[in-house]
């Protein structure tokens, strides 16, 4: 079964929290400007591995503007990003600030904390896979 893990970077011994899905959203919000940002992944097989499909930022801010290649649609420019996924995504996650959004398929949209609390510093998002418990 794919879907994604979260661990935090400063407990990385420990086991991953395990999430099934093959698409989702991760979303935030930026602390200084306050303009929304949303990535749509998908998690491939062999191995597992992230791809994002597509983004979107509402409006543009210093520092966050969108591609050249960003089209304007219901106050969002979407765009497809052109660099390549990296093996697992640093996230960030300061007590000073909202949590990511994580949107995995099917599941709804929570803060992140909703299935692995922060420790205020680095949380790691990578794919992976889990077999089945007998």
């Amino acid at each position: 079964m794919l879907g994604i893990c979260l661990v935090l970077a400063g407990a990385a011994a420990a086991a991953p929290v395990f999430i099934p899905a093959t698409h989702f959203t991760l979303a935030w919000t930026h602390s200084i400007e306050k303009v929304r940002w949303e990535e749509d992944w998908r998690v491939l097989d062999a191995p597992p591995r992230l791809e994002i499909t597509a983004a979107r930022v509402r409006g543009s801010a210093a520092g966050m503007e969108p591609p050249d290649d960003a089209q304007l649609k219901d106050g969002w420019y979407t765009y497809r990003p052109a660099t390549p996924a990296p093996d697992l995504l640093r996230l960030t996650r300061s007590p000073y600030t909202a949590d990511f959004d994580l949107c995995p398929q099917g599941q709804g949209c929570a803060p992140m904390g909703r299935w692995l609390a922060s420790d205020g510093g680095v949380t790691l998002l990578s794919a992976c896979a889990s077999s089945p418990r007998p």
